[in-house]
């Protein structure tokens, strides 16, 4: 049946404020585009790829890392140039090798005075050298330098590369070099294409895309004077997050808008009062699909992990800013550009539709509504027994930390170098586990240290000794020297040594965490309350990370969980659909993990993945899924209240299933543009979302969640009084026909 609207009354807004008002946001906006866009070149500079800072200030590794900067007057990095020759070292390469480290020590970055001469391998093949450099220069920038030194004075047979956490941290910043640039112009050019064949209109793609750069402009604005003030912590990583989650949420915000804004456009007298009922009908579904991802990010406040914690109030800024663009910026444009917008296929006036689901309906989402009205429970536990399935792989993700050296996907010099040192030297050269013990317990801590399995050798820092440190042997510190030599004297800050272990393995590995977790548990028995002995280094920063990220996510999914099902609870204004909601988002969470983990180790072949990758991915499918759950029910609610409930749904699902697959579209095209970056995580956070956003829009949304509904009845609004009776305007309206489920039948 057609129904003809209602009369609406003229707006007794004044033209001149109408004028006025789109004019002045639009101005604004424009503002915060040109002043944010500016604080693009400045990102680099406040940013750090730096792992230990990324620790919590209560781990072990921490703390060592705070008074090992009490024993060296510099803030330093190690890297270790290794050469290596088949056949072994000539005295020529020998020569060359010094005049290459000679030249290293005049750049600007380096500390020759602490770094060590060329250092031969037993079998005469290879030679290392451990460079120490100063973090106040740009490491990346450094190692860049010391490789163009490599370049330029090559020598024909002999291969050089340079590695240790020096070169590991640069070939991971030079990785996230594309970030700006790469990742947002692909995730702009798909989104851009998705919406041209969505809307066939070449001007309102870019309206939406102008309105989502602007808030990504604002939000980099002020997340870069917060990280200039120290106030957050910012990376490569979470800036793509950021730059990917702004660009994604704040499109499938002005997509729900244009989608009323084009009904209003269609029924209203005027662009005015067209305007004010499409922010009428999408500003609480909006704000609350915001809502839900701003209180599931500011929850990671409550990380241990500072990686884990500064991605919350960054991306949350984010958030933010895609909400006030889509509700001001977007809605002026369009109140601007009116029908025009729609160019060429402009909305038209018409009477509001009041049976959308009817069979004489055409189209895929009439159809499919149809469908699911008869069917109910064969669909939804088809759905739930698919998810079920693709839920089994999810327990072989290997989700319990890599090495640093597998982070960058692609060539890396410092992973290919750090292979050559393992042929030839203790792998964990250049990244030695640094020991904080009592200088009285010197002797008992080397003992054990020494003891254990996977250690190679042992010094003591000694500023008096040329090198530096002194080794450590089973028979106490000894001298360098000829037989006799004294001892030095060993450098002591607050009653305090430093040591350092060698260990057999690389440094970022697994076996060398677990050389770290048997030293820790070994040097227990030794260490007390007033006189810690503190074991941390690169591999227990490593170590720790990946504890502290695990104990995270155990703590933060049922702290997200909670928020989200609140705030789901008091928009629905009902305690059962929430919890509908909450679980189908969770099983297809589920479902995308297991079918991931399948194609991480069949496919792809990973070495595994970081323990933040089943947290992030978390975080961003169920706060971001709901999302569209929350668009449909929303609508299904408004539906209900004049159709009752099984009708409700079906109108609901008709009338956004367009609009919230366009969405989920977007989306996951946004975080699939992730992959560019060459980094391990980035990747498969990537994957992840794209397919679990697919999932929800295709199949959890369309067919589980409309289904169980629509098989419940109106006791999916309980306790609210659509629960207990029906408030439609017209009773008697058929859902599909005349004969076939009346909307008054809410079983």
């Amino acid at each position: 049946m057609i129904q003809t609207p209602a009369p609406v009354r003229k707006s007794r807004v004044p033209v001149w404020l109408r004028i006025l008002i789109p004019a002045a946001l639009i101005l604004v906006w424009f503002g915060l585009f040109g002043a944010g866009g500016a604080s693009f070149g400045q990102i680099s500079a406040v940013s750090t790829n730096d792992q230990s800072q990324q620790l919590p200030a209560s781990a072990e590794a921490t703390k060592v890392q705070e008074l090992q900067a009490e024993f060296r007057d510099d803030d330093v990095i190690p890297a270790i140039v290794v050469f290596e020759r088949d056949g072994g070292l000539t005295e020529s390469d020998l020569a060359s090798i010094d005049d290459i480290v000679t030249e290293f020590g005049t750049l600007d970055g380096v500390l020759p005075e602490e770094s060590s001469p060329a250092i031969p391998s037993e079998d005469g093949e290879a030679a290392q050298v451990v460079m120490v450099l100063d973090t106040d220069v740009k490491t990346a920038d450094t190692v860049g330098e010391l490789r163009t030194v490599l370049d330029d004075n090559a020598v024909d047979g002999l291969t050089a590369a340079i590695t240790g956490p020096g070169g590991l941290a640069a070939d991971l910043t030079n990785a996230f070099a594309g970030i700006d640039g790469l990742l947002l112009l692909v995730a702009l050019g798909a989104v851009f294409v998705i919406l041209v064949v969505v809307y066939r209109s070449p001007l309102l793609p870019v309206l939406v895309l102008f309105s989502s750069l602007s808030a990504l402009c604002a939000a980099i604005l002020v997340v870069v004077q917060l990280a200039r003030a120290e106030i957050l912590l910012l990376s490569g990583q979470t800036q793509g997050i950021l730059f990917i989650l702004v660009i994604g949420a704040a499109t499938d915000y002005s997509l729900l808008y244009i989608a009323r804004f084009r009904e209003s456009l269609a029924t209203q007298p005027t662009k005015w009062t067209a305007t004010w009922a499409a922010l009428k009908g999408s500003w609480e579904p909006i704000l609350a699909s915001g809502g839900t991802v701003i209180a599931a990010l500011l929850l990671l406040l409550f990380s241990d992990l500072n990686s884990n914690k500064s991605l919350g109030p960054v991306a949350s800024i984010g958030i933010v800013f895609a909400l006030l663009s889509s509700l001001t910026l977007l809605p002026a444009l369009l109140y601007w550009a009116g029908k025009v917008a729609f160019w060429p296929i402009k909305p038209k006036a018409k009477p509001v539709d009041d049976n959308p689901v009817a069979e004489n309906k055409k189209g895929l989402w009439p159809a499919l509504a149809r469908f699911i009205a008869r069917r109910p429970r064969a669909i939804w536990i088809s759905s739930v027994l698919l998810l079920g399935v693709m839920c089994l792989g999810m327990f072989q993700l290997k989700a319990d930390g890599i090495a640093q050296s597998e982070f960058v996907l692609g060539e890396s010099q410092a992973r290919d170098g750090q292979a050559v040192l393992a042929d030839h030297f203790p792998a964990g050269s250049g990244s030695p586990t640094v020991i904080i013990a009592p200088e009285d317990e010197l002797d008992a801590v080397s003992d054990v240290v020494l003891a254990t399995d996977g250690v190679d050798s042992l010094t003591v820092l000694s500023a008096d000794s040329p090198s530096g440190s002194l080794p450590v042997t089973e028979n106490g510190v000894q001298p360098l020297g000829p037989p006799g030599t004294p001892v030095p004297e060993l450098t002591v800050i607050d009653g305090n040594v430093l040591l350092s272990a060698t260990l057999l393995d690389a440094g970022d590995s697994i076996e060398a965490e677990n050389v770290v977790v048997d030293l820790r548990a070994e040097l227990a028995d030794i260490s007390t309350e007033d006189a810690p002995v503190l074991v941390g280094g690169t591999t227990a920063i490593a170590l720790d990370s990946n504890t502290t990220a695990i104990a995270d996510r155990n703590l933060l999914i049922p702290l997200i969980l909670g928020a989200i099902t609140l705030i789901l609870m008091l928009l629905l204004r009902s305690i059962v659909a929430p919890l509908l909601l909450i679980a189908s988002v969770v099983l297809s969470f589920g479902a995308a993990l297991g079918v991931s983990a399948w194609v991480f180790n069949g496919i792809f072949d990973f070495p595994g993945a970081d323990p933040s990758v089943p947290l992030f991915g978390f975080v961003f499918l169920v706060a971001l899924g709901v999302d569209y759950n929350i668009f449909l029910m929303t609508r299904v609610r408004e539906e209900s209240g004049k159709h009752g409930t099984k009708q409700g749904i079906l109108r609901g699902l008709a009338v956004t299933g367009g609009v919230i697959t366009s969405a989920g579209l977007v989306l996951a095209a946004t975080f699939a543009a992730l992959s560019v970056i060459p980094i391990l995580f980035l990747l498969q956070i990537a994957f992840i979302v794209a397919f679990g956003v697919l999932l929800d829009t295709f199949l959890v949304r369309s067919l589980l969640v409309p289904a169980l509904s629509y098989d419940i009845g109106r006791a999916i609004w309980w306790p609210s009084k659509l629960s207990r009776g029906i408030h439609s305007a017209d009773r008697s309206a058929p859902v599909v026909s005349d004969d076939r489920v009346p909307a008054d039948r809410e079983s």
